[in-house]
């Protein structure tokens, strides 16, 4: 069964998007085309250069998510390391260990650049914070006058997962001026519109969300700049365009518990992490039960019904 994937950022919880995608692999679908901003731009290039679900749960309950905060030379004394680099660099810490660890995961399954992807089989979402608009890699980078077939899917990946003030921003010049570019959920966390086309589609597009339900009921107390710095960041990361979401896309959707996980949970043990993987198991099975493609075609795509939100 043919079908398109788009995943949702989500910072550590990037776990519960696999479980998922475990179960759909299961029940038989093959991923023509995949997008995903931050941790599920991780997810979407790692299945596009040929990683299975197994492969990925593997990789993600192994990972020691607080290696990729170390820093470099001033950077690494503890406390003043890291106002150092948000000063002087634009950010806590520096987001190349990111880079460089899906660097070495694509290589193993001989892909680095987009060029080595059938074309269109990729996009990943990121945020222009100099221009103001959401960048669709490689699709944009002509714009910034960079060949897409040369460019590194790992610097997309690390593009779309440099949270503001936590990781640096990754620098691109345009027309001599410097354009800053972070994490793609602070303008589009889950672009499921991307692969639509006009008329009925010959596969659907599947959209794998995460729901902090717990998370969206806790308040931050606000008592100075960095807990108004940390109020944005999560605020960004877990709530960011959650309150509708319309009726025909939510059909298509695997709508994914992460049990008050915070995006920024680095030191989330191993046993939090296979809840996180349980959850989108169970998550997918549950959409699995209702979800049917020509029943969608019908409602939504043959007809142009009411615009529903839910």
């Amino acid at each position: 069964m043919k079908a398109d994937a788009v995943f949702e950022g989500g910072g550590v919880k990037g776990i519960a998007l696999v479980g998922a995608l475990q179960v759909m692999e299961e029940n038989g679908y093959t991923w023509e085309k995949l997008a995903g901003t931050s941790a599920g731009s991780i997810v979407a290039a790692l299945v596009s250069a040929g990683y299975n679900s197994y492969e990925l749960k593997e990789i993600l309950e192994e990972l020691d998510y607080l290696y990729l905060l170390q820093n470099k030379g001033i950077g690494r004394l503890p406390y003043i390391g890291p106002v150092f680099e948000l000063f002087f660099h634009d950010g806590l810490y520096r987001a190349d260990r990111i880079e460089l660890f899906i660097d070495d995961l694509l290589k193993k399954k001989r892909v680095s650049t987009f060029g080595d992807l059938p074309l269109g089989k990729l996009r990943i979402i990121a945020s222009d914070i100099s221009a103001g608009k959401m960048v669709v890699l490689p699709d944009d980078l002509v714009e910034y006058d960079l060949p897409p077939e040369n460019f590194s899917i790992a610097r997309a990946v690390r593009m779309s997962s440099s949270i503001p003030f936590f990781f640096q921003p990754v620098k691109l010049k345009k027309d001599r001026v410097q354009h800053y570019i972070v994490d793609g959920g602070l303008l589009s966390n889950y672009p499921i519109w991307l692969f639509d086309v006009p008329g009925v589609p010959q596969w659907p597009t599947i959209g794998f969300r995460l729901q902090d339900k717990q998370a969206l009921q806790q308040e931050a107390r606000i008592s100075g700049l960095l807990s108004l710095t940390r109020g944005l960041i999560t605020t960004m990361l877990d709530a960011h365009d959650r309150r509708f979401v319309e009726k025909a896309h939510a059909i298509r959707t695997i709508f994914i518990d992460t049990l008050g996980v915070r995006a920024t949970d680095f030191h989330m043990t191993l046993e939090v992490r296979k809840k996180l993987y349980e959850s989108g198991q169970e998550s997918a099975r549950r959409f699995l039960n209702h979800w049917n493609f020509r029943e969608y075609v019908e409602v939504y795509r043959r007809k142009s019904g009411p615009r529903i939100l839910v």
